[in-house]
């Protein structure tokens, strides 16, 4: 659990944008931070993967063609020890049946060496060595009998170890071959050597009978490196090979050596007795075939799969974003409606209280200069008498005038009842035109209308009246004479009905249009009360209704009014 909160934690600091950034940029940072977090828990999951099964299907690869290749190579190891055992244990057994005496009789050890050279294959010559190391007898194809060996490398380890098998050598015959050589005391502190030599042609018969494939092959070496069978890259017969010194390991092992630029994959194996290593060379690109090709599937696996990860993360978080501004974007539109809504109400709260204090003072002002008119009027013998009926007319006129200014607030406060009943909106519009007849007629205003068909809604005809008297008034002023008025009413939705009325005329500015529903603004200096809209505003919104206004300067303004067709259970 602590985990999860702490990861928690460090997601909501990643995506947490401080307020004071701007908005574009906060929406880019948002982003950026997004797609880094989309992207590490998706790409670096899979990449992990991939490394891990890269590496899995390298070393199970390299398993099914090694496996082999320790088999082959531990089975070789023992048919070389087996081969060279066998004749050591022909000369033991010889050296024990037959005393020195009889050895050095010619006919008897020529008899034996063809007894042995039947039995076992590869045997050269035997010949039979006193302790000064001089052959006292042999047999076999060379002339050796007398030759001293005292110098010779075998002749010495036989000495201490009792028994020994040679390094491929020369010789004096000049060709190589093996010594086996078996050290028998006969008299206390007399001893004599029987030598049996074999060539190295059945370790090239081993060799071949591993059946390797053409570009790998095997030889023998012994603990110095030095080649005791041919190599067609590597070492010819008792030269240095080149593949150097290999670590010590009497079960099959495997190394990697790069040599003229290319790679070898060497596996060898030491030998008990005697001291040879068996060696197998494959080239890394033999061995790892199937690894290149399955690496190269994997590798556009991984590719493709990258590229459509990052694509569809892109493409995700684009549309995220997208998403998450078209929703700040409205929920700041209504916040500015609800600010605009709160802001009319609270006007039309003090308007209304503003309203009901004036009328009182208003009807008693009323009520007494009519009451003067009435004295003025039943008392001729005043001499000003007409002059101040006259006044006292301008004050019943002034009167009146506020009285219907109040009642205008009064409205837009919505004070005033509503009465509703089933209307043809269409009716209602030729209704209220027919208040601008004259008007237009004298202006020569062009009305186009567009109306609709059954367009039957339930509502106040008189409010509506005032709604399209107040709009087109106002389109009449904004447009000259010889001007253009279109209306048209039409239905967006099965449950609303709409009036649309555009004018060609001078159009506003955005800092006017902004205000236009505010009470007691007004652009008609002098003329004006700056009520006409905002009323306007009221009843629509009273009756369930919308308004929306564009507007441009030079091309001219479109209101559209937008209304229930049967009445909210809120009006």
């Amino acid at each position: 659990m602590y985990l999860f909160e702490k990861i928690e934690k460090i997601i909501s600091s990643f995506l947490t944008i401080p307020e004071d950034v701007e908005p574009s940029i906060r929406y880019d940072i948002l982003k950026r931070n997004i797609l880094a977090l989309m992207l590490i828990v998706t790409v670096v999951p899979i990449t992990i993967m991939a490394i891990l099964n890269y590496h899995q299907y390298q070393s199970a690869i390299k398993g099914e063609v090694f496996s082999p290749l320790r088999m082959i190579i531990n089975k070789t190891r023992h048919s070389f020890e087996l081969y060279l055992r066998e004749r050591m244990s022909a000369m033991k057994l010889l050296a024990s049946v037959y005393s020195f005496r009889e050895l050095s009789d010619d006919e008897t050890l020529n008899r034996l060496y063809h007894v042995i050279r039947k039995e076992y294959s590869g045997v050269v010559d035997i010949g039979l060595i006193d302790d000064s190391g001089n052959q006292v007898s042999y047999a076999g194809p060379y002339d050796l009998k007398g030759k001293n060996y005292r110098d010779q490398h075998w002749f010495n380890e036989v000495q201490i170890r009792g028994s020994y098998i040679s390094d491929v050598f020369l010789g004096y015959r000049r060709f190589p071959h093996v010594a086996i050589a078996i050290q028998q005391w006969e008299e206390p502190g007399k001893r004599w050597i029987l030598r049996m030599t074999i060539n190295i042609d059945h370790f090239n018969e081993l060799i071949s009978s591993m059946g390797l494939e053409p570009d790998s092959e095997s030889f023998l070496i012994n603990h110095q490196g030095i080649c005791q069978t041919s190599s067609k890259s590597f070492c010819k017969i008792l030269e240095p090979s080149q593949l150097g010194t290999l670590p010590v390991s009497y079960d099959p092992a495997t190394i990697t050596v790069s040599y003229q630029n290319q790679t070898y994959y060497v596996s060898y194996i030491y030998f008990t007795h005697p001291e040879y290593i068996l060696v197998i060379v494959k080239p890394e690109a033999r061995v790892l075939t199937a690894w290149y090709s399955l690496r190269k599937d994997f590798f556009i696996v991984f590719t493709i799969s990258f590229i459509l990860i990052v694509g569809f993360i892109f493409q995700l978080t684009s549309i995220l974003m997208r998403h998450i501004k078209e929703s700040d974007e409205k929920r700041e539109l209504a916040f500015r409606e609800m600010q605009h809504s709160q802001k009319l109400s609270s006007i039309g709260r003090l308007a209304a209280g503003v309203a009901h204090e004036i009328n009182n003072p208003l009807s008693i002002i009323s009520e007494k200069a009519g009451l003067m008119k009435d004295l003025l009027t039943t008392r001729q013998s005043f001499p000003e008498n007409e002059k101040f009926i006259s006044l006292v007319d301008s004050i019943i006129k002034s009167v009146d005038r506020c009285r219907d200014i109040t009642h205008r607030l009064l409205g837009f406060a919505r004070r005033m009842d509503v009465k509703m009943e089933i209307l043809d909106l269409n009716d209602v519009i030729k209704e209220t035109l027919s208040f601008l007849e004259k008007e237009a007629l004298y202006r020569n205003i062009k009305i186009r209308l567009n109306l609709g068909d059954n367009l039957r809604i339930s509502s106040d005809r008189g409010q509506l009246q005032q709604v399209f008297l107040n709009i087109i008034n106002n389109a009449f002023d904004a447009v000259d004479e010889g001007g253009e008025v279109y209306i048209a009413t039409w239905e967006p939705d099965m449950d609303t009905v709409a009036v649309t009325i555009k004018d060609n005329g001078k159009g506003m500015s955005k800092e006017v249009l902004a205000h236009i529903f505010e009470p007691f603004f007004t652009t008609k200096k002098g003329y004006g009360t700056g009520l006409g809209l905002s009323i306007t505003y009221g009843i629509v919104k009273k009756l369930g209704g919308d308004i929306k206004v564009t507007s441009k300067e030079g091309e001219g303004t479109t209101f559209i009014v937008f209304l229930p067709k049967k009445p909210k259970e809120t009006v």
